[in-house]
């Protein structure tokens, strides 16, 4: 579609919505296939960028309406108004992104609540009916950069001293058998800007974007949330693993981590824009790794 500007965002949203009129309108995110609009701090407007981000759109309202009924989380309750353009509205979940300092300031008994909620999450979502899941769009995840084009893309962009650490990684990865829990529905984006933090109340209010989800391996569920810290992630794993029964490998999760990471960085090797954050992540999960090790 083609850009719109701050004025034609309100006068379609008002189009739909006149008591909005008198509304105050920002612009809450913009990203590769959307831009959300903040209404007042309480409704958001997503409007896609292009046609693939518009059946995005579609499906993941349709996914919402089946996850929603069966999680203890909060999620958005999108709903869908043709135009054109097409655009989606929901009441904006209370609070705003975790982040590692965000996290590192939390009580030990906040951070376990925490991570008792995500389990919960995670293991509510794992057993939803497939077919219905798939009836309303879902497919498998995005697939990740291949090990040789994380070796020719990332490798050179990284710093000499955890280059072997890197190549390490990938030779790992490319050795993991299949995921013994096979492939589920699920997330597959726990990092904590997705994440509707209640930072006065320490406590998890929502967990939104589901564009993402759909079916991949188990274990790569649990990988996000070492974007905010390790611990949560090892607490989630622990919490997951009492209420579902499912042993859980940590060490896959690792591997699956760094090579993540590495992936991101090859999908990225041209863009100096965001490059140098992508090697610092790779950097970071690095420093991690020699730490546990």
């Amino acid at each position: 579609m083609t850009e719109l500007n701050a004025s034609e965002f309100r006068s379609l949203i008002t189009s739909v919505f006149p008591e909005l009129t008198a509304s105050v309108f920002r612009l809450a995110a913009k990203s590769w296939d959307s831009l959300a609009v903040d209404v007042d701090d309480t409704l958001i407007f997503k409007f896609p960028r292009h046609p693939a981000a518009e059946r995005a759109l579609v499906k993941e309202a349709a996914l919402l309406d089946i996850i929603r009924p069966s999680l203890s989380m909060a999620v958005p309750d999108m709903h869908i108004h043709d135009g054109p353009p097409i655009f989606s509205s929901h009441a904006k979940l209370d609070g705003e992104h975790l982040i590692a300092e965000d996290y590192q300031a939390l009580s030990e008994g906040d951070r376990q609540h925490l991570a008792d909620d995500l389990a919960r999450f995670y293991a509510e979502l794992h057993v939803l009916d497939a077919d219905r899941l798939r009836s309303a769009g879902a497919g498998p995840i995005q697939p990740w950069q291949s090990p040789e084009a994380v070796r020719t893309k990332a490798l050179p962009l990284l710093p000499p001293e955890i280059r072997s650490f890197a190549e390490a990684v990938i030779a790992d990865f490319v050795a993991l058998p299949p995921d013994p829990h096979g492939k589920t529905y699920g997330f597959f984006d726990g990092h904590g800007w997705n994440m509707a933090f209640d930072h006065a109340q320490r406590r998890l209010n929502g967990i939104y974007d589901f564009a993402d989800s759909g079916f991949g391996p188990l274990h790569q569920e649990f990988i996000y949330s070492n974007f905010i810290s390790p611990d949560l992630t090892a607490r989630i794993v622990s919490a997951y693993e009492m209420l579902t029964g499912r042993k859980l490998d940590r060490r896959r999760i690792a591997i699956l981590t760094g090579f993540h990471r590495l992936s991101e960085l090859a999908e990225i090797a041209d863009d100096p824009a965001h490059v140098g954050s992508m090697v610092q992540s790779a950097a970071s999960w690095a420093a991690v790794a020699a730490h546990a090790g």
